[in-house]
């Protein structure tokens, strides 16, 4: 019987081509387990007019961590019936935290000496979508609530610890000083708490910038959830973009890893698209369950593979997802 059960969702697009490429990655790897498929996203709501079916969940519940590849979310009005697959699954199994982090990888264009993680409270804010519209006027609520900010701070407050001991709390409390003053103010009673932590706080506008001008001084960030959603996003940008972008979407039973990524319909297909935000998205999946050393091993596979080639087309090489995905496990051995 294998160690570890998991839980793989390709989802739409590209999704299909890089959850593939990842398990044979971490088969080459030797990382014991037993994989479990399953299906979500836009594609299969066509298909079925559900995007997360019942079976789906039973997998989810029955492994110890999930993957996911790519999700489709249309533009504009959505079809009936239709939601965000992703989006659905961290709020049903309350997986409060979308954990970001961004370090230097060794690829053209990225900023040097760059290692933060972004803290995303990932179940609430303006994504609740809660959206109504009255003639020419729409509105959308956003929720904050005591509770959910101050798990959302333990938990990267817990992180900060772990690393270099400082926190800086995003916000927009401002403008906002009911919803953003709620979530600014309660993760702060928590801080004060903590011996030893560094807390600091910054506008989310100033942080924008502050990402881009000195990323060297954040370690980790914690902030609310469209915020983050950007913010991550800008900090991909840095040190090589969203094809080299992975996360983790935790709460206190259960796991999803994902690249960061959409499901790139333009090229899906095709045998291009970049596995490495998969396969980073692997490497914390694997340090969520406790097998770090094949984690380092993956992680530095990536990198011996990312300095040297070759490289994938958004990255400036020309190899494709399998030759790219060879070169990672040729890189292991």
């Amino acid at each position: 019987m294998a160690n570890y059960r998991i839980c793989l969702i390709e989802g739409d697009g590209i999704g299909h081509e890089v959850i593939p490429a990842t398990r044979r990655v971490l088969e080459a790897a030797g990382f014991d387990a037993e994989y479990v498929t399953a299906e979500a996203g836009y594609e299969y709501f066509l298909d079925h007019g559900t995007s997360v079916p019942q079976a789906t969940y039973d997998a989810v519940e029955n492994t110890h961590a999930t993957l996911f590849g790519a999700a489709t979310s249309p533009s504009g009005e959505k079809p009936d019936g239709f939601f965000g697959a992703i989006r659905h699954l961290r709020r049903k199994y309350g997986l409060y935290a979308n954990v970001r982090p961004t370090r230097t990888r060794p690829v053209p264009g990225a900023y040097d000496n760059v290692d933060l993680v972004i803290v995303r409270e990932n179940t609430q804010g303006l994504y609740v979508e809660q959206e109504r519209r009255y003639g020419d006027t729409a509105i959308a609520d956003t929720v904050i609530t005591k509770d959910a900010s101050d798990r959302i701070g333990r938990f990267a407050a817990d992180l900060a610890m772990k690393r270099g001991k400082r926190l800086t709390v995003v916000h927009k409390a401002n403008v906002l000083p009911i919803t953003q003053g709620l979530f600014l103010n309660t993760i702060l009673d928590h801080t004060a708490t903590v011996e030893g932590l560094n807390t600091s706080t910054m506008i989310v506008d100033n942080a924008a910038m502050q990402l881009v001008r000195n990323p060297g001084q954040f370690d980790v960030m914690v902030m609310t959830n469209m915020f983050g959603d950007i913010l991550s996003d800008l900090a991909a940008g840095l040190v090589g973009g969203l094809g080299i972008a992975a996360s983790g979407n935790v709460g206190d039973q259960f796991g999803i890893f994902e690249s960061v990524h959409g499901s790139a319909p333009d090229i899906a297909g095709q045998g291009v698209a970049n596995p490495t935000a998969s396969i980073l998205a692997a490497v914390l999946m694997l340090d969520h369950i406790g097998d770090h050393e094949t984690a380092r091993r993956l992680d530095n596979a990536v990198n011996k593979v990312l300095a040297e080639g070759p490289r994938t087309r958004d990255l400036g090489g020309t190899a494709g997802t399998n030759e790219f995905t060879d070169a990672v496990i040729k890189a292991l051995a």
